[in-house]
């Protein structure tokens, strides 16, 4: 039966190795092919007539021309298309926008996905993705079984008939009807608005499926799976899926959960990386035994990159693919068939390999904590904290915060340490307004603290006097050009300051 089924899942799924061996062995073409195409299309949109696309010949005239933006700046047009308005920034009308945050002046943002950037980008990734799996594992059984999944909700923006939520969702909204049968949950589940809700009738199908691989954000996916062994009352996965052989995870870093997922597994289970962001699947794992990730150079996104050393980030001088090099790390830069045009997505990555073209994501742009799926930047905490202060009558002198990784069945959280110039006159009541300040500007924080799912409130330590100055000094680093680092994605600053400050 296995080998049947995968005999007819390798006929179908070659066209999709194809694409994987021609980004291996043509990536400049094929990057050339899609700069042409978008470039052509994009001359219908207000934003290629406002821009001149038609004048651009070369992809100097296209760096000169069109300007690198972050998402404020490009909101303006997201917004008309949002209302309705057709040719915006693609040709027709986009129907649906990915929601996340973690934009500077907005509680979240709203990334256009067109019918286009569904199916050429995120669907054929995804198809590419299993494909790449069953050449590398041909012995594999997952095709006999089911995918586990964990999709997002998609409301129904009212008042201009488009759809927002999260990527996941709109993609689950979007799958033909057959691939019921290929994933658990079912559509109508996977679509639930109440994560209390969706998290136990997920459990409650799962269990009874026999599920192959996993598909998912690992802390989100976490939190599943151990309900799962609740409700079977197990003690590893392997009892409840005897054949459970992959997880597919992105979205955040995997290695701090790592040895969560080895604890709830007594049979071995291989990892597969994705790096799929709401603006594009922008690469994936291709080999078994090495975690660097091969750039998806034929599927509808233009790459270009921002040196992240001297003045180049400020400047936003971008270069193209074939200038890369190896070791340096970049500001990811795109342009898509979803409309987005010379798009800084925010992401930094650093380049393995330019033959073929593998990266690893390095972090942000900005210092961020997304351990979790939560994307805190220093915009959101600066916001808080000051909420906080304002209204317990604080002053802050320095601060830093950080995650507390899961660790067995714990949930995860963040920790600070804040030194004060004066106290709070309640600290209960500062470290309270500052949770709940945090969940009303960030979407994503406000998700995974809903009912502490994944996050339980935040720890606040009150650093001693002058402890930052001490820290910094110990590193060598006073004076005016060295700054605290305000959030890390890891322990690498928190841990050292905890420590000095319990002397």
């Amino acid at each position: 039966m296995v080998t049947l089924v995968n005999k007819i899942a390798s006929f179908v799924s070659s066209s999709y190795v194809d694409k994987i061996k021609e980004i291996r062995n043509n990536p400049i073409e094929c990057q050339h092919r899609i700069f042409k195409e978008l470039l052509e299309k994009g001359q219908k949109t207000e934003y290629g007539e406002k821009y001149k696309f038609s004048q651009i010949k070369s992809y100097e005239d296209f760096r000169e021309k069109v300007p690198v933006v972050t998402y404020e700046e490009l909101e303006p047009e997201i917004e008309k298309a949002r209302k309705g308005k057709l040719n915006v920034l693609w040709p027709g009308k986009t129907q649906w926008f990915a929601k996340s945050s973690g934009t500077t002046n907005a509680k979240s943002k709203f990334i256009p996905i067109t019918k286009e950037s569904l199916e050429g980008n995120h669907f054929t990734c995804g198809k590419m993705l299993f494909a790449n799996y069953l050449n590398n594992h041909p012995d594999t059984v997952m095709f006999t079984k089911k995918n586990l999944r964990i999709g997002g909700s998609a409301d129904l923006y009212q008042e201009y008939g488009t759809k927002y939520g999260d990527l996941s969702a709109i993609m689950i909204d979007n799958l033909p009807f057959w691939t019921n049968f290929l994933n658990t949950p079912n559509r109508e589940i996977s679509l639930l608005s109440d994560w209390n809700i969706k998290l136990d009738a997920i459990a409650k199908t799962a269990i009874k499926e026999g599920v192959g691989s996993l598909t998912g954000v690992p802390s989100w996916m976490l939190v599943l799976l151990n309900h799962c062994l609740k409700l079977t009352n197990s003690t590893h996965l392997h009892e409840i899926w005897p054949d459970l052989e992959v997880f597919f995870h992105g979205g955040i870093s995997f290695k701090p959960y790592l040895k969560n997922y080895e604890e709830i597994c007594d049979k071995p289970m291989r990892y597969y990386e994705i790096y799929n962001a709401s603006e594009g699947y922008i690469a994936m794992q291709d080999l078994p035994n090495s975690k660097d990730l091969l750039l998806m150079l034929n599927t509808e996104i233009f790459f270009e990159f921002i040196p992240m050393k001297n003045n180049s980030l400020e400047e936003r001088y971008a270069i193209p693919l074939e200038e890369v090099k190896v070791g340096e790390n970049y500001a990811v830069v795109i342009t898509t068939n979803g409309g987005l045009w010379r798009y800084m997505i925010g992401d930094t990555v650093r380049f393995k390999s330019v033959n073929p073209y593998r990266v690893v994501v390095s972090g942000r742009t900005k210092h961020y904590i997304n351990a979790f799926g939560e994307e805190i930047i220093i915009e959101n905490a600066e916001e808080a904290l000051h909420f906080a202060s304002t209204n317990t009558h604080a002053k802050i002198k320095e601060y830093t915060g950080a995650p507390v990784f899961m660790k067995d069945k714990e949930k995860g959280r963040h920790e600070w340490v804040i030194e004060f110039e004066r106290q709070p006159d309640d600290f209960e009541k500062f470290c309270n307004l500052f949770d709940e300040k945090l969940k009303s500007i960030n979407s994503d924080y406000e998700a995974k603290r809903y009912n502490n799912m994944t996050l339980n409130p935040p720890i606040i330590h009150i650093a001693n006097q002058d402890l930052f100055y001490k820290w910094m000094e110990s590193r060598g680093k006073l004076g005016g050009q060295n700054k605290v680092p305000r959030l890390c994605n890891d322990r690498e600053y928190i841990d050292p300051l905890l420590k000095m400050n319990d002397y």
